[in-house]
């Protein structure tokens, strides 16, 4: 099986595909959006993508993949603790530093420890965690990289500090893109989303209610643009089930008729560590 993920090797992405799948042949990416469309065109069978943080909430990147693009369903998920290593090349040390690179949720997910250890320091925006250590090899200024722990070892760089997390319950829970979804495990989730044509009270609260009526548990309800103007949302759910189960199917057949849009991201086995 070819596995595509976030690249270079040494992203949290790639750990998170080889705990999912340690034998198969992982294809690194340089973006999200490249990594799950190798799905779209054959290249790849698979693709692990991160979905959400315990910390920084939703990867929009994927969210947005999810809701606009057709042709992949969510099969598996991967929960990955997280932590993050500040490292340079060899010869800069912490006093040197003037510039930060990393991935958008690395750097917010390390802000505080940023603030109180380099409060001077310059930060910068990367593609992917391990490709920030490159560009802080690059960077005519002492800069450093933060990255995984093997990204050190994969890139020659130094580690200056381990575990600059702000929070050691950092999760980033990661998605496995396929043609097709999971068959029923009987320990389930399932994911999607809908939206509304029409704007009247109560009209959320309502919908809402189909799933408590059925005894059904939400995990998750977060909204995005539909980009169809502002005050349009498409509302993204999970939930405990399977869409064969019965009481799934029929709450979503409720759903369906009170939606101007839904759509089923598909149904796979709750991650178990």
């Amino acid at each position: 099986m070819r596995l595509a993920h976030l690249g270079p090797a040494g992203t949290f992405s790639e750990e998170a595909a080889l705990l999912y799948a340690p034998n198969a042949q992982l294809v690194a990416y340089p973006t999200i959006t490249a990594a799950a469309r190798s799905v779209l065109t054959g290249e790849c069978d698979e693709a692990a993508t991160p979905i959400e943080n315990s910390l920084q909430g939703a990867v929009t990147e994927t969210l947005d993949l999810l809701i606009h693009e057709v042709g992949f369903s969510i099969k598996a998920e991967i929960n990955l603790s997280v932590a993050h290593n500040l490292m340079a090349r060899p010869g800069v040390t912490l006093a040197d530093i003037r510039k930060v690179y990393s991935h958008p949720q690395a750097l917010g997910q390390c802000k505080g420890w940023l603030a109180a250890n380099l409060p001077d320091a310059e930060v910068a925006a990367a593609l992917s965690t391990a490709g920030s250590v490159k560009q802080a090899d690059d960077d005519p200024l002492p800069a450093a990289a933060i990255a995984p722990f093997r990204a050190a070892a994969l890139y020659g760089a130094d580690i200056l500090a381990r575990g600059i997390q702000d929070d050691d319950s950092n999760v980033t829970r990661f998605v496995v893109l396929a043609k097709d979804d999971a068959p029923p495990s009987g320990n389930d989730k399932t994911s999607f989303c809908f939206s509304f044509d029409i704007d009247k009270p109560g009209l959320l609260y309502k919908v809402m209610g189909f799933f408590s009526d059925a005894g059904l548990n939400l995990t998750k309800v977060e909204s995005r643009p539909t980009r169809m103007g502002l005050g349009r949302y498409f509302f993204l759910v999970d939930l405990e089930g399977h869409r064969a189960d019965t009481s799934v199917v029929t709450v979503l057949e409720k759903l369906r008729a009170e939606a101007s849009e839904l759509k089923v991201f598909g149904s796979y086995r709750r991650f178990s560590s």
